[in-house]
């Protein structure tokens, strides 16, 4: 009990995994958790905590009474790039350096609780943060798992384990990779039936039997089963045939997307204002889309994380240019390797009446705006879930991760995607940018992407929707339920 005999607010301590595609989704939960009473502590890395004060402006991390900021150390080396961090020694950093200061962060807000800051209930965490699991279980407090990956992806994951052991990974040599092996197919991964082994997450291309990617998912995937419940940025329409078996194999699962849309029903404009976006956005982005005719810009974004050559940045440029379509393209800082993303300047003379060019954009006011008609994405599944959540076809290339499988799921099983091989080529981007665009199979897939647009707002529905009780029942069922 509180003071006066009220009851205490419940207390969510939300942990992301410390990069923009994972922090984004995070953050929404936790606005959705505050919203519902709980007082929400969210957790960045000390590295990350900079950029978003630097992107974001110093009083942008200040919050509310009930919504605060803190900070653990990552254990790498300090870096001043604003750019992502090098992500398998950022996996080995977290998974043998941030138990201990986590432990002491909740140690420390414990012992606030005489400065009117509640105890804290519940841990909400990164699946690939589960070293949590230990510091919520010395307190006896429910400990959620949010996997951030789609479920195909995750389902995806918790086989490495039976690749490894029928000898498909780690692979034999490094021609493996090129000389047709990866259309392997693999037939018995429940409800992803006819996958070739290019299409499964990308860790698996490894020769080495001691690749850090390896070891940490199999430990990920093997720790999620000692967690409370799983959540999953999906909506149960979407991937059905991958949750019922997945349902059989873990802790109560519960799909809560597309969180974006369910954000709609937020009324509090303070919580509004909280951003999560590590690059600073360029609001000129939504004047110069305001601009164009309906349905006729594409979209070009390849996330925080996708890097290419300068060779494969120049095809793509030639192949937006030659397909005579408008086009906003999103080029990071660090988008090219080990140097600056330059464009011929022949591309920006030729493309400057229909091409707009910036370093990053507010992406879900984009792929919602009415000029908008493709978009031309790496397949991260925050990006899917925007692009279905607006109704917005793809063209996809995948780089890495999970975004392989998330680009055979939309152009195989939700038919909204068409992809552009991983040796990228102009004439391939032109062909398929212009298909996109004014082709006939690019109005096929533009129909079926408002069909799926149509059953995530009917899953996000207040009241009714699937994800909006699943929410609910996570609410109550595990975050406010004392741990067994």
């Amino acid at each position: 009990m509180g003071s006066a005999g009220m009851p205490e607010k419940p207390h969510a301590v939300c942990l992301p995994y410390p990069a923009q595609g994972h922090i984004t989704p995070m953050l929404k939960l936790a606005k959705l958790l505050h919203s519902k009473g709980f007082h929400v502590t969210f957790v960045n890395t000390e590295f990350n905590h900079k950029r978003l004060l630097k992107s974001r402006g110093p009083d942008s991390l200040t919050g509310l009474s009930s919504f605060r900021f803190e900070t653990i150390p990552d254990g790498l080396p300090e870096s001043d790039l604003d750019a992502t961090q090098f992500i398998p020694s950022l996996c080995e950093s977290t998974r043998k350096n941030c138990l201990g200061p986590f432990r002491q962060l909740l140690g420390k807000l414990n012992n606030t609780v005489s400065s009117g800051v509640p105890p804290v209930s519940c841990v909400v965490s990164d699946g690939v943060m589960s070293f949590s699991l230990d510091a919520a279980e010395e307190l006896g407090i429910p400990q959620v798992l949010f996997w951030t990956t789609s479920v195909c992806g995750f389902m995806a994951y918790v086989h490495y384990r039976n690749l490894i052991e029928k000898g498909y990974t780690p692979l034999k040599d490094v021609s493996y990779v090129t000389n047709g092996y990866l259309d392997t197919v693999i037939d018995w991964i429940p409800g992803m039936e006819g996958i070739r082994l290019k299409d499964l997450p990308s860790f698996l291309r490894t020769t080495d039997p001691n690749d850090i990617m390896l070891d940490f998912v199999l430990s990920e995937t093997k720790n999620t089963h000692r967690s409370s419940a799983i959540i999953f940025n999906t909506f149960d329409k979407l991937e059905h045939q991958v949750l019922e078996p997945l349902a059989s194999m873990f802790p109560p699962i519960y799909t809560i997307g597309p969180l974006n849309l369910l954000m709609n029903q937020i009324k509090e404009e303070s919580l509004k204002m909280i951003g999560s976006n590590l690059w600073k956005e360029e609001p000129m982005c939504i004047e110069w889309l305001n601009s164009k005719e309906p349905k006729s810009v594409v979209y070009v974004n390849f996330g925080s994380i996708t890097v290419m050559t300068p060779n494969q940045l120049v095809e793509f440029a030639w192949g937006l240019a030659n397909s005579n379509q408008s086009f906003l393209w999103i080029i990071r800082p660090d988008l090219v390797v080990g140097e600056s993303a330059v464009l011929p300047p022949e591309f920006v003379a030729v493309t400057k009446e229909r091409g707009m060019l910036a370093s990053w954009a507010p992406q879900e006011e984009v792929l919602a705006h009415s000029s908008v008609g493709g978009f031309l994405t790496h397949c991260g599944w925050n990006s899917t879930l925007e692009s279905i959540s607006s109704g917005v076809a793809v063209v996809c290339w995948p780089f890495f991760a999970e975004q392989q499988t998330n680009c055979w799921y939309c152009c195989g099983e939700l038919g909204i995607g068409m992809e552009i091989d991983s040796d990228v080529k102009r004439e391939e981007v032109e062909r398929l940018v212009r298909e996109l665009m004014v082709g006939e199979k690019g109005k096929e897939m533009k129909e079926r992407a408002m069909g799926w647009k149509r059953l995530a707002e009917e899953a996000t529905q207040s009241s009714s929707g699937s994800s909006f009780l699943n929410l609910d029942k996570l609410v109550h069922q595990v975050l406010l339920s004392p741990r067994p």
